[in-house]
């Protein structure tokens, strides 16, 4: 593999080793599926106000299968990166904000692991922090802060190139965690090979608030005005400003490499045109449930698509499922063999699955109970319920 850029002259090399496959490659692990400690529903509060009447569902936006709705993300892409060699104190970030020409400063962990022998250059970052010093294209796509939010890696596409890694594959870190790649993206960072949540940065011991990055007027921020606030160890490479980012590429490695006469293309993929056939075929999953339930939720997380986080509190989706509870009970509902938080087609089965599972289809205070798992306040299970009521009457 070819050596990396010199700002890994710079980054903390942690004591992180994988056995090293033929020809140098990255040693694959196979995935292995973990019952969550907990599978809690989600916390987020509704998306939407509450109205008086409940909107005929027929006629809202048909089904989209990738949810890329709530507020949009105005991208302010970095000029320039620095990397210290040592953590940036609060002081000094703020001498970078009044710099002349700068229009905003963000300060995060980075750092080196080795892997099979190779050093990779890794940024770990806050996502809703984050999300805004993308290119636009990796801002709008759910998949790469849905792989974060789930402790995954996001590689640089030049990194899945270079080092032959394969999308959807864990990586076994000796003595620290597995990674598994679950999105490729043009990050658009000089020597940066992929990006990692700050928690699973801390796990892999990375300095933390060593990279900043900042934004303002294209040309002219001096980096020597940055050198003199961080001291003369530190490295500052400009960063392209007019890079284009493809769309990034979902992590289950089938997917986009299904050949005809497959198991996987023979498969028979069932996807309902509106969102009130959706509700009615998924409410099929537990026998009792009504479909008007699910409506009721997916009216008040999302707003039938149209608001899809993440939230406050990390729900995703159409039906705002934390990931946890989603690994737990999310599933297939389309037959593509993805199952996938922020498709409608695997989201709202989903809903009707885990609200099955904590007895909603036996109705009464069951139910009640049921839509209180999902989201742990008497006020939202009275608002559904509600809403159910309403929608049936509309559709009596």
């Amino acid at each position: 593999m070819s050596a990396l850029p010199t700002v890994r002259g710079f980054l903390i090399v942690t004591a992180v080793v994988v056995s090293v496959g033929a020809a140098g490659a990255f040693a694959l692990v196979l995935n292995e599926e973990k019952t969550p400690a907990s599978a809690s529903a989600s916390a987020s509060t509704p998306a939407v106000e509450l109205k008086d009447e409940t909107p005929r569902l027929e006629a809202i936006e048909p089904v989209r299968r990738f949810g890329q709705g709530g507020p949009g993300v105005t991208v302010t892409p970095p000029r320039l990166l620095a990397i210290a060699p040592a953590t940036v104190p609060k002081k000094t970030r703020y001498a970078l904000s009044r710099l002349k020409h700068v229009q905003k400063v963000i300060v995060v962990d980075a750092g080196s692991v080795k892997v099979a022998g190779t050093a990779v250059n890794l940024l770990a970052v806050e996502p809703a922090e984050y999300r805004s010093w993308t290119p636009q294209a990796v801002a709008d796509q759910p998949e790469v802060w849905s792989a974060l939010a789930r402790g995954e890696l996001v590689a640089d596409t030049t990194a899945v190139r270079r080092f032959g890694m394969v999308l959807g594959a864990s990586y076994q870190v000796d003595g620290g965690p597995r990674l598994r790649v679950a999105a490729s993206a043009t990050l658009g960072l000089p020597g940066v090979d992929g990006i990692v949540s700050a928690e699973v940065g801390r796990s892999l011991g990375l300095m933390q608030g060593v990279a900043v990055l900042l934004h303002g007027k294209e040309g002219k921020i001096r980096e020597a005005a940055v050198r003199k606030l961080l001291g003369r160890q530190v490295q500052v490479l400009p960063v392209g400003a007019d890079a284009v980012a493809p769309q990034p590429v979902a992590g289950n490695q089938q997917a986009g490499n299904q050949q005809a006469g497959s198991p996987q293309a023979d498969k028979q993929v069932v996807r309902q045109g509106s969102y009130l056939e959706l509700y009615k075929a998924a409410a099929t999953r537990c026998p009792g449930l009504s479909w008007t339930v699910l409506a009721a939720i997916g009216q008040v997380e999302s707003s039938h698509g149209r608001n899809n986080g993440p939230s406050s509190a990390g729900a995703l989706g159409p039906m705002q499922f934390m990931p946890a509870t989603w690994k737990a009970y999310g599933v297939d509902g389309d037959g593509d063999g993805i199952k996938d938080i922020w498709s409608p087609y695997d989201a709202v089965p989903g809903a009707a699955n885990y609200l099955c599972a904590n007895g909603a289809g036996q109705g009464g205070q069951k139910l009640r109970k049921a839509v209180w798992f999902y989201n742990h306040s008497w006020a939202y299970v009275n608002k559904v319920l509600g809403l159910s009521e309403a929608y049936a009457r509309t559709y009596a």
